[in-house]
């Protein structure tokens, strides 16, 4: 078993353990900032390019992050995800992806981030023949840079048009995503950080992102644990547990296992979190 190949506990998804990679981890992946014209909705676009002679299950663990992803001539809507989900591409797939600002995907899509969470989905199914179109316009060529740079142009041509910014949804998310001081209540803080009741905040939290404030909380603190970790490379867990914000050791593994599938030693082997 490869470092990145781990027995994977997926309780409620496949029944059994089984044996398959982080997403990242197999195949070709490369990552960059979106092309301008983008950048108000979209962080980042990636390539995925799976092996030509096989491609093992993959594990695609939360990160409150939500995707339009290009595969196989058509649109597809991706996450957010609240726990790991498997997936099994076929053999030298090419997926592009091109991740959301945290918080706009709602507006973009036209419908609430709680409808879509742990969802796979081709656009159409939101979009009917409005999707169709936009596929339409993207042309078959040989190569992938071109086809990138081709769907940055097609997609930022349709971001233009559109007010998708939720700037109060952002600010939420970068603050709970830096962590609060110590013992500090989470909704009652955001309550008064961000001025709005607490029906109001779990409504738009889960308009938002598609899931409560404690919910991502939850999914933040974990990636802020992973690059802690990867940054401070021998660190003790125990310590850079208590770093995160995690009560102790014991709390973040239990934590990891919900999130993963898998303890945080075992995830190690795999790739950096996005």
């Amino acid at each position: 078993m490869t470092a990145a190949s781990i027995r994977w506990e997926m309780p409620g998804q496949i029944g059994d353990d089984m044996e398959a990679v982080l997403a990242q981890s197999t195949g070709f992946f490369r990552e960059r900032p979106v092309s301008r014209g983008l950048a108000g909705a979209f962080s980042a676009v990636w390539v995925h390019r799976l092996d030509d002679l096989a491609a093992p299950p993959i594990v695609i663990t939360p990160d409150a992050t939500i995707d339009l992803q290009w595969i196989d001539g058509r649109f597809r809507i991706a996450g957010p995800d609240k726990e790991p989900q498997i997936e099994r591409p076929p053999a030298g797939s090419v997926i592009v992806g091109f991740r959301f600002r945290p918080g706009v995907a709602a507006g973009w899509l036209g419908v609430p981030a709680s409808e879509i969470v742990g969802a796979r989905l081709d656009l159409a199914q939101l979009w009917g023949t409005r999707a169709r179109e936009l596929s339409d316009r993207v042309e078959a060529v040989p190569d992938l840079a071109a086809i990138v740079r081709q769907l940055e142009n097609i997609i930022g041509a349709h971001t233009e048009r559109r007010d998708v910014l939720d700037p109060l949804m952002g600010r939420a998310f970068d603050v709970i995503g830096e962590g609060l001081p110590p013992q500090t209540p989470l909704v009652p803080f955001l309550q008064r950080h961000l001025h709005m009741s607490e029906r109001t905040l779990r409504r738009r939290f889960e308009d938002a992102f598609g899931y409560g404030p404690k919910t991502l909380d939850r999914i933040l603190r974990f990636h802020r644990f992973r690059r802690l970790r990867d940054k401070a490379g021998s660190a003790s867990t125990a310590v850079l547990a208590i770093e995160a914000g995690y009560a102790d050791q014991a709390h973040l593994i239990r934590e990891s296992r919900r999130l993963t599938g898998v303890t945080p030693s075992a995830l190690a082997g795999g790739v950096a979190p996005t």
